[in-house]
């Protein structure tokens, strides 16, 4: 017969009840002085339950966050907004990031320059072919360079270790190599383009560029910056700035561009008409140096502001989330829908003549027809608030002043005149349109033209999107009629 195993009790097989049991053979005294300390302890505890509690409470007494989501296309403006959001009602806070958006405005300067030197490496390579491989070139292709050109590029291309360095104290986990969105519709898709650096949105860079011992709460930038490190990339660019803008005043180098329909002054992160300010030895950047700069960003970033509401009488909490524009980030909108207050949606109407460079067949501009189309019509947004932005007026009017016509890009324009004040009201009607036509519920049509890198402008948009936002909650809580 098989051996009989005695039943254990409860107590015997339960580990947790035996890691509580009393010791054996306990003593009074070791029995009293336990007691004592799980006392204590069961104080400790139910005062964090306690004060957990409270904070609970007060959670749900106190006005729910305002959420506000930034949506449009990559290159749309959505980050230069976020950050006037910053600029506004947290200048501090912005103010104290100085040290870190100077590299990021250095890395965009030495990245414009890496994009002038492969243009004259391209033509470069076609004036050296000889000539019947030459003629089957087309003419835009065939400038001649001349000597000083020659030697500028061969003196600049140092500043391509800098831009390497650069990258690679940004180069975080989660940090990819990203082909640039921005590109000419008459650019051929085979061109290769100067690739960028694209940074997680939950890493924190920003610390990549401060020094250790200087502390978060310092807004004092001559401490953040190490300036007597011999690797800061500004004693270089101070070096060779009389170089770069030789390179970019060259009229050789202005025609390169033109012909391979390079626009570098409607790029983010275009300093190379400021290049005395920004290669000076002690550079320090300005609010609108920032606001220019250029650092792509992957994933969602969420921004928390305290607000006062426009009757003075009580504040609220915004929270602002920045998610990325390109094709195969999209599908993360989704998730975001259905708890938010308001979507600012960016239409950048300066890309009308440009394509997406994730699907070089796609019009920009028809692309944010498409997605504005496809946020109004989701019914998990019927009750939020759609605020349009149509952003980058700025380049659009230079554009438009200087013979492109909208056009030969938007074939519904047809021969309406070819200036600023009759295309922008053409492209509103035409994004009213779409709302008017597949909004689940009828919807206010607010619409603004914007060009964020303005603060003035931005400034006054933001604070009535602010207000109209704070009192459309406050009449939710019938704490105003």
């Amino acid at each position: 017969m098989p051996t009989r195993v005695p039943r254990r009790s409860m107590e015997e097989s339960d580990p947790i009840a035996n890691a509580i049991a009393p010791p054996q053979n306990e003593s009074p005294e070791e029995r009293e002085a336990r007691i004592q300390k799980e006392r204590a302890a069961k104080q400790v505890s139910d005062a964090i339950d306690a004060e957990l509690s409270r904070e609970q409470a007060y959670e749900r007494k106190r006005p729910k966050p305002v959420k506000i989501l930034l949506l449009g296309q990559s290159e749309s403006g959505k980050s230069t907004t976020l950050k006037n959001f910053q600029l506004l009602y947290e200048p501090k806070a912005f103010r104290a990031e100085r040290a870190s958006w100077r590299a990021i405005i250095q890395l965009n300067v030495v990245r414009s320059i890496h994009i002038i030197l492969d243009a004259i490496g391209r033509a470069q390579n076609t004036q050296d072919r000889p000539p019947s491989a030459r003629s089957s070139i087309s003419s835009h292709e065939s400038l001649r360079l001349d000597a000083e050109l020659v030697s500028l590029k061969m003196r600049l291309t140092s500043l391509l270790d800098v831009e390497k360095d650069l990258m690679k104290r940004l180069s975080l986990p989660g940090s990819v190599e990203w082909e640039p969105t921005e590109r000419p519709l008459t650019s051929s898709p085979r061109k290769r383009q100067s690739r960028e650096l694209a940074v997680n949105s939950t890493v924190a860079w920003k610390g990549a560029f401060t020094r250790p011992e200087s502390g978060r709460n310092s807004c004092d930038t001559d401490h953040l910056v190490d300036w007597d490190d011999p690797a800061d990339p500004g004693v270089l660019l101070h070096a060779r700035s009389e170089d770069m803008k030789r390179l970019w005043e060259h009229p050789t180098v202005q025609a390169i561009l033109e012909k391979q329909h390079i626009r570098l002054q409607e790029l983010a992160g275009f300093f190379l008409d400021s290049l005395d300010e920004v290669t000076s030895l002690r550079y320090v950047p300005t609010d609108d140096h920032i606001l220019r700069a250029r650092l792509k960003t992957l994933g969602v970033s969420e921004h928390r502001m305290r607000l006062t509401d426009p009757t003075g009488g009580m504040s609220r909490d915004f929270r602002i989330f920045d998610v990325g524009g390109t094709r195969s980030l999209r599908a993360a909108w989704v998730s975001y829908f259905d708890d938010m207050d308001a979507i600012i949606f960016l239409a950048p109407i300066s890309a009308f003549d440009q394509v997406l460079a994730e699907e070089p067949t796609v019009n920009r501009l028809a692309d944010s027809f498409k997605l504005w189309t496809s946020i109004v019509s989701n019914k998990l947004l019927q009750h939020t608030n759609m605020i349009l932005f149509l952003n980058k007026v700025d380049i659009m009017h230079a554009k438009l002043a200087s013979g492109i016509r909208l056009s030969d890009f938007v074939d519904s324009y047809g021969r309406r005149p070819n200036d600023f004040d009759s295309a922008s009201r053409y492209l509103r009607k035409q994004f009213h349109l779409i709302l008017k036509q597949n909004s689940p519920i009828p919807r206010i049509f607010y619409c603004h033209l914007t060009n964020a890198i303005d603060t003035e402008s931005t400034k006054y948009v933001l604070a009535g999107i602010k207000d109209m936002l704070m009192r459309s909650h406050l009449q939710e809580s019938h704490l105003i009629l």
